[in-house]
């Protein structure tokens, strides 16, 4: 996690440590994204319930694994990445819909994501998440956020909340597109690089894939756009503003 604090979501305590909001209390949270490597290291961060609050009692790598998993443990809040495989964050919210509007104990979510684009943070918020944070957020304001969720207040990182009230508020708010409803999450990634033209080969690289999947990715958004190659792709990107 990165030391960079984002102070709109949460103070740390002293010396670094957790956000006094921890203490004294408890969330049971379920961590959905697709790096191991990052869970691991969120785990290790917030998941000392002694010290945070927080205990850990899930995790999952895709769509399919987060709908069980939460609907197996219930938790109070869920760490929701945006990208996910087999439909993305958004499509975990369209599945865990029921949960969410639960008289007694709803579960919510807290988008986690590295991504701060407009379509990600609109399309989580309007799928039903109570906030979006980026990854550059520290533990004790992450734990601070967990809690904040938990009793039901929104929570965004500092640039983000004035997107969103913008985007909300104005008349000027972005419509449901329909043709990019179509696409999954990790589409519409490939999507943007395909659009500001990135080959394949790097396309891959920072999306940690294989050259193939990208391949099956482009054809898959041609497919569902009805589009003919990368050229007129970067047209409807362009047009759409999302280069």
């Amino acid at each position: 996690m990165s030391s960079e604090g984002v102070q709109a979501e949460g103070t740390a305590g002293p010396a670094g440590g957790p956000a006094e909001g921890g203490v004294g209390r408890h969330a049971r949270v379920v961590l959905v994204d697709d790096h191991r490597m990052f869970r691991t290291g969120v785990q290790a961060e917030i998941g000392r319930t002694e010290q945070t609050g927080v205990e850990v009692v899930g995790e999952a790598a895709d769509v399919d694994q987060a709908v069980a998993v939460i609907t197996a443990t219930r938790p109070e809040v869920v760490l929701l990445d945006v990208h996910l495989p087999g439909g993305g964050g958004v499509e975990v919210l369209r599945r865990c819909a029921p949960l969410m509007a639960a008289a007694e104990s709803p579960v919510r979510f807290l988008a986690l994501s590295v991504s701060d684009a407009a379509e990600d943070v609109i399309g989580v918020i309007r799928g039903g998440a109570r906030g979006y944070v980026t990854k550059t957020i520290t533990g004790a304001d992450l734990v601070d956020s967990i809690f904040r969720v938990q009793d039901g207040d929104a929570v965004f990182s500092p640039r983000l909340a004035g997107f969103v009230l913008d985007a909300f508020a104005s008349s000027d708010a972005p419509p449901v597109d329909e043709d990019m409803d179509r696409l999954t999450q990790r589409e519409r990634e490939v999507l943007r690089l395909i659009a500001r033209g990135y080959a394949y080969k790097e396309i891959a690289k920072q999306l940690f894939i294989s050259v193939k999947t990208v391949e099956s990715h482009v054809s898959a958004v041609l497919r569902k756009l009805q589009l003919s190659n990368r050229h007129e792709l970067t047209r409807w990107a362009t047009a759409r503003r999302l280069v």
